[in-house]
């Protein structure tokens, strides 16, 4: 999950900072922890590292350029983003490795291009998926974009954002090489994304494109606990 701080000395405006970065992430789905501090001495002595750090410049005693040399000074690589209402420190940004200065008040659609380009730096970009033959070829498929598997025989079909397509496998078969990933066999027939379940009862769980995949009674406590955990590892709140 990834990890944010926000540290501004005006307890306002790292508000106001934290309130768009939470509604882009919610909005992209994108899991993550956020922190607010109020001085650069605050932050130095958080016992965790972040990913991105925003970080004001005009603070009292100790200043976002000497809070960020102290950073890098401990190793630490996190993306810094400036965010200050002067601009003469622009280029003294650059001597810590800055990512990006933002000028307040900061522009909440300026904001998201920069956050968007930190998360794009940070991200994994290979992305879980698996290899199927199908027609005497090999095809990858990416996990994240299937809404489930359902098993019809010996026979696969694979619901997918951008259409269903088959192949030839055992569910059970395919169920292990999913082991650990964000699937979940909730009918005898079906291994269900947990990640697109919008909501569900003893009987189904609804996805967030509508469907209604059922979910067998003997499945239903272990579903349960299945997605319960999957919401604890992604930043569910419970």
């Amino acid at each position: 999950m990834l990890s944010i701080a926000v540290c501004d000395d005006d307890i306002l405006d790292g508000c106001n900072i934290i309130k768009t970065v939470k509604m882009i992430m919610e909005a992209r789905r994108t899991p993550c922890l956020i922190r607010q501090f109020s001085s650069g001495q605050e932050l130095l002595a958080a016992s965790e590292s972040f990913d991105i750090i925003f970080l004001d410049v005009l603070m009292q005693e100790l200043n976002g350029l000497q809070t960020a040399e102290y950073l890098r000074k401990q190793g630490e690589c996190s993306i810094l983003i400036f965010i200050t209402s002067s601009r003469d420190y622009v280029f003294d940004a650059y001597d810590v490795e800055a990512f990006h200065y933002l000028l307040k008040p900061v522009n909440d659609k300026k904001l998201k291009r920069v956050l968007e380009q930190a998360l794009g730096k940070i991200e994994p970009q290979a992305k879980d998926f698996i290899m199927i033959s199908r027609e005497r070829q090999k095809l990858k498929i990416v996990l994240d974009d299937v809404w489930y598997f359902e098993g019809r025989g010996r026979q696969i079909d694979i619901h997918r954002k951008e259409g269903m397509i088959s192949y030839y496998e055992q569910i059970s078969e395919l169920e292990e090489q999913l082991k650990d990933k964000s699937f979940f066999r909730c009918h005898k027939s079906y291994l269900v994304n947990l990640k697109y379940v919008e909501s569900y009862n003893r009987q189904e769980a609804v996805l967030e494109n509508g469907e209604r995949i059922m979910i067998a009674k003997r499945r239903y406590e272990d579903f349960c606990k299945a997605i319960l955990e999957f919401m604890r590892k992604n930043g569910g709140i419970l």
